[in-house]
């Protein structure tokens, strides 16, 4: 088949604006804003958002858990096309301690594990996971516990947690009234398709679940040094962090987008629903116009490898505040 000059340059062109759409960071240009947080533009594109896996696949896949488990699984079917019309601004990192600091001492907003009193939650070093039914080593709510004190030592540069919904939702409108640029929390099709970055697979490092290692802070031989009795969901190996991890510790996806897996759970602004997936529409999905919890995607630091694939879907209460839940911000493009 014979290509004109103009055919053969427009066939390269093309094939180098795709190349660079899956360049992870040092390939693609972040903005900053007025605080330090970097943003990347992702683009307007679609994908198929969900997951279809039979029960029989995920258990060769994860033997040790109960079957009963992939049962539940309903909410992330049927797969469905998902077109994210307008390209949007992503929060390269997780919000940090530093960044949330800042927001409320310059905004004077008070975050609700502060202002109702009723504090958060936070890892007992002191616990004993012999007489404990569920080894569960968190505690609270408990005014000790809050974003400063989730009982494990953080830097500035650790992704905040015990931060509720709402919390997240008054800092993106307070970045929106200091810059003029509208902030917000990523509808849910906007935080899989961001996630995913142009795979299919269960995370974007693919589909074996021991891939994670190196892409994502979660349950490994690191953390189950303090919760033994869940031996056999830790991952092999160590990602060198038993809590949470500094931003960026490990590879970004092919947007240049890091721990979009892992390290902490994200909230996303839709209302969660089990059967939204059947009638959501293909353009920009918003979720249900009512609810009564609020989707966090992602994953977290003591997240085993199953609830960590990009299409599980989770859910609190707007005023859960968790030693596991932080928050990434968008903005609107121009």
């Amino acid at each position: 088949m014979h290509f004109s000059s103009a055919a053969r340059a427009a066939c390269i062109l093309f094939a180098i604006v795709l190349a660079s759409s899956a360049q992870p960071d040092d390939a693609r240009q972040a903005i900053e804003n007025s605080i330090g947080m970097k943003f990347v533009l992702v683009p307007a594109g679609e994908f198929m958002m969900g997951s279809d896996e039979s029960a029989e696949a995920l258990a060769k896949s994860y033997p040790h858990y109960d079957p009963q488990r992939f049962a539940l699984l309903s909410d992330e079917a049927p797969v469905h096309k998902v077109r994210i019309t307008k390209p949007f601004y992503v929060e390269q990192y997780e919000v940090t301690v530093g960044q949330f600091r800042r927001f409320l001492q310059e905004s004077g907003y008070k975050p609700e594990s502060e202002a109702d009193g009723t504090g958060g939650y936070g890892f007992n070093r002191d616990y004993d996971p012999a007489k404990t039914k569920r080894g569960d080593a968190f505690e609270g709510r408990d005014p000790k516990y809050s974003w400063r004190n989730p009982g494990f030592p953080q830097g500035d540069d650790h992704p905040v947690v015990n931060v509720t919904w709402n919390d997240a939702v008054a800092m993106a409108k307070w970045l929106s009234a200091r810059e003029g640029k509208h902030y917000r929390l990523p509808t849910e099709a906007e935080w899989e398709y961001a996630a995913r970055a142009g795979t299919r697979t269960r995370y974007y490092s693919g589909d074996d679940p021991q891939s994670l290692v190196k892409i994502a802070n979660t349950f490994d031989a690191d953390t189950k040094k303090y919760w033994p009795q869940w031996d056999a969901y830790a991952l092999e190996g160590h990602d060198g962090y038993a809590f949470t991890a500094p931003v960026g510790s490990f590879a970004p996806n092919a947007f240049g987008l890091y721990d979009m897996l892992g390290n902490a759970w994200e909230w996303c602004a839709d209302w969660h629903d089990d059967t939204y997936y059947a009638r959501s529409p293909v353009d920009d999905p918003h979720g249900p116009a009512a609810g009564s919890v609020r989707v966090r995607r992602g994953g977290s630091w003591h997240t085993w490898s199953f609830y960590a694939r990009a299409s599980y879907r989770n859910w609190n209460t707007p005023h859960t505040r968790y030693t596991l839940v932080g928050m990434r911000l968008v903005r609107d493009a121009d």
